[in-house]
């Protein structure tokens, strides 16, 4: 296994005991907040393909093994694109994404990719079979069309959504029935863990990955406040949770290739003052103000990312 840190933010830096753990590790560091600046929420195509050749770049020559990558802010999960499709390029083989969120990452955007709109761009991969999302408790599954929401992979069943509770969506399209929900009179109605119990769950999961590889995303949003500190709105999930659903996973399918996102950084944009602007009307929309101290979101991400950089190394071999 391969283990990367990108240094897009300040987040990594802010936790030095799991810096040196990982270096000591023999861990590689992409350093590149020039770009991080430029991409963080969203970036256009030309400045993606240029980052993701810069980190492969970074590695070392021939590395053909599974990489694990911890990169910063969840504002960077359309990275997570980028390290998919290395990963399917080193060893292209059917694979299923399962990917740990509080947010689906489902919408459409134009002209490059959005840390909400990456799904899009990981399905149209022609190795990925399907994508999983796990634990959504956020307000994008209320009227999801609304929101610019790509329902058309649930009818295709190249996507699954497993919330961990929500109520059910309101949408206008006739969608049918699907495995990880039923339509009924105008609205989806969710196959949530909370509705199927933990340890039920996990039975169903490990029942819906069709393939022998796996590419696995965390977005710590997922996690419960006591478990994570992010920039965005947080889930019900707790930690000890996450890594036996990752342990399971592990120990019946091949992680080709693996990432963990959601420290908290303070946002920092580079480019036009349009683009600028409009980043920052987004956070303020979307994203809640932090009201921890710098020790507590530090110690609270570190514990969090040495956790599941022992299950996921384990689970990786």
């Amino acid at each position: 296994m391969q283990l990367l840190l990108l240094h897009l933010d300040d987040a990594l830096e802010l936790q030095p005991d799991f810096v040196r753990a990982c270096t000591l590790a023999g861990a590689c560091h992409h350093v590149d907040k020039r770009s991080g600046s430029a991409i963080r929420l969203w970036g256009r195509q030309r400045m993606l393909a240029e980052l993701g050749r810069d980190i492969a770049r970074s590695l070392p020559p021939r590395s053909r093994g599974p990489q694990l990558a911890f990169m910063g802010s969840g504002d960077f999960h359309h990275v997570t694109a980028l390290l998919l499709d290395a990963a399917l390029e080193r060893r292209p083989v059917s694979t299923t994404l399962v990917h740990f969120d509080n947010h689906p990452d489902w919408v459409n955007f134009e002209d490059g990719m959005h840390c909400g709109s990456w799904v899009n761009s990981a399905l149209s991969n022609p190795n990925v079979e399907r994508v999983v999302t796990i634990g959504v408790c956020s307000h994008d599954l209320r009227n999801p069309e609304r929101k610019g929401a790509n329902l058309g992979w649930l009818r295709q069943g190249k996507l699954e959504l497993y919330p961990y509770e929500h109520p059910p969506s309101r949408v206008k399209a006739d969608y049918g029935n699907g495995p990880s929900y039923r339509q009924d009179k105008g609205a989806l109605h969710w196959n949530s863990i909370s509705a199927i119990g933990e340890d039920n769950f996990i039975d169903r999961i490990l029942s819906r990955i069709g393939t022998e590889a796996v590419y696995v995303t965390v977005d710590k949003d997922v996690l419960a406040a006591d478990d994570a500190v992010t920039n965005w709105d947080q889930g019900r999930m707790r930690l000890p949770y996450l890594m036996a659903l990752i342990s399971e996973i592990g120990s019946r399918h091949r992680i080709i290739g693996a990432d963990v996102i959601g420290d908290y950084s303070v946002p920092s944009y580079a480019g036009g003052f349009t683009t600028r602007l409009l980043k920052q009307a987004e956070i303020f929309i979307d994203q809640p103000r932090l009201r921890q101290a710098a020790d507590a979101v530090r110690n609270i991400n570190s514990a969090a990312n040495h956790a599941l950089l022992e299950v996921l190394a384990e689970s990786m071999g």
